[in-house]
């Protein structure tokens, strides 16, 4: 209703697409979709059953806050503004709405938390703000309940706010992070939380069996079988995979090394850009196979008619392309990972020194193995131009991850031969 006057005005038009009122847009009318940022409805456990109290603590961290008051701040007579509205003195939090209750099942009360915005008040940061109001006012928190789901990286990133309240490295591997987060605030409190089912991310994963979740016998008795796939890029990947992991193992034992302490956060980084690079070889491990099995499906096309010919060879071609990419993916990653190893071989533990130096070799060799991956798919590709710059690009990383490594390597000789 009104559609034709709300075109024409600004604060009603679109995000996408125009604002124009026509024949088309009167015959359907208008279609409107709305987006809110993810809100974590969260729960803190108290050790009370007091809900007076878990009501107070609430209104200490809403961004609501509670109305100001005449005297006493609990029974003293609500001020009013000259609309005749209660006068609000805020809470501490941000985007975060907040009610203190008693829950029979538990026998407990909690503050009652929904965070409408989780960039603006994540929910560790909920956490330690209602643990510090707690305390305040005697009261002690015991834990935590999620309610639903979260996104994958608010739980890190919880995670890595209580390594770095202590001064710990952050660059852990996930399930470490997730172990930190879970722990720190208490979300095994009342029911255990299974990652598996709570967080967003872990519910939409694809089914299926993963080269990298096989032990390490079963993946090389897999490489070993008369199975193409897992074949040379995989391997790449996963030989880099190796390689980073032992430059972020000496960034991780460098960030806790005696007498370093004023170096920890300098080296945290470094490992956490390592579990970076690492997630993403692993990743591109499954990746570089499902490339190779696309082509195989490709090949099984039907070609009976003209027509099957041509989308049967298209669809190859499109596969083909596609196995170029994941492998030089590979390349990039690979290469870009060895400056983990070149910091750690310059400025990490010189016990650890030979490890960045084995670090570097793998580095490269992933390099040098996804660069033969990217020839061998180059041959079945038509279009020569895509090819040579391709290989061109492949060929440059090649020859700056062959300098990184020589100069990596000079320098671990020179640590471990004590010069």
């Amino acid at each position: 209703e009104g559609l034709t006057e709300k075109l024409t005005d600004p604060h009603w038009k679109p995000d996408f697409g125009p604002a124009e009122f026509n024949e088309k847009v009167a015959g359907s009318g208008a279609t409107a979709v709305g987006a809110r940022d993810f809100l974590v409805a969260f729960n803190v456990n108290l050790n009370t059953t007091s809900t007076r109290r878990a009501n107070s603590i609430a209104f200490d961290v809403r961004e609501r806050g509670r109305a100001k008051r005449e005297g006493n701040p609990v029974t003293g007579k609500i001020v009013k503004d000259e609309n005749g509205k209660p006068v609000m003195i805020p809470g501490s939090l941000k985007a975060v709405k907040a009610i203190g209750w008693y829950i029979e099942e538990y026998g407990v009360a909690q503050i009652s938390m929904n965070l409408t915005n989780i960039s603006i008040t994540p929910v560790h940061v909920a956490f330690d703000e209602v643990c510090k109001k707690a305390d305040a006012r005697g009261i002690r928190v015991t834990g935590s309940e999620l309610v639903g789901l979260i996104p994958l990286e608010a739980m890190l990133e919880a995670g890595r706010y209580f390594l770095r309240k202590q001064k710990r490295s952050t660059g852990v591997d996930r399930d470490e992070l997730l172990k930190i987060a879970i722990k720190s605030m208490g979300l095994n409190d009342l029911k255990p939380f299974n990652p598996k089912e709570r967080i967003i991310e872990f519910l939409l994963e694809e089914p299926g069996k993963k080269l990298v979740d096989m032990s390490l016998t079963a993946f090389a008795n897999e490489t070993a079988s008369e199975s193409p796939a897992p074949g040379g890029g995989s391997i790449s990947a996963y030989v880099g995979t190796l390689g980073v992991s032992l430059g972020t193992m000496v960034a991780n034992l460098s960030a806790h090394k005696r007498g370093w302490d004023d170096q920890w956060e300098l080296f945290s980084d470094w490992a956490e850009k390592g579990q970076q690079f690492k997630d993403e070889l692993l990743r591109l491990v499954d990746e570089d196979t499902r490339a190779f099995n696309k082509i195989m499906d490709a090949f099984g096309l039907p070609k009976k008619t003209a027509e099957d010919k041509k989308i049967r060879q298209e669809t190859i071609q499109e596969a083909s392309k596609y196995a170029m990419d994941i492998p030089f993916k590979v390349m990039e990653t690979a290469y870009n990972s060895i400056t983990v190893m070149r910091a750690m071989a310059e400025n990490g533990n010189p016990n650890s020194a030979s490890d960045a130096g084995v670090g570097a070799l793998c580095a490269l060799t992933a390099v040098e193995g996804a660069y033969l991956n990217v020839k061998i798919n180059a041959m079945s590709i038509t279009d020569k131009k895509f090819t040579e710059e391709m290989l061109q690009r492949a060929e440059d990383l090649a020859q700056k991850a062959r300098a990184c490594r020589d100069m990596i390597i000079a320098t671990v000789e020179q640590k471990i031969s004590g010069l």
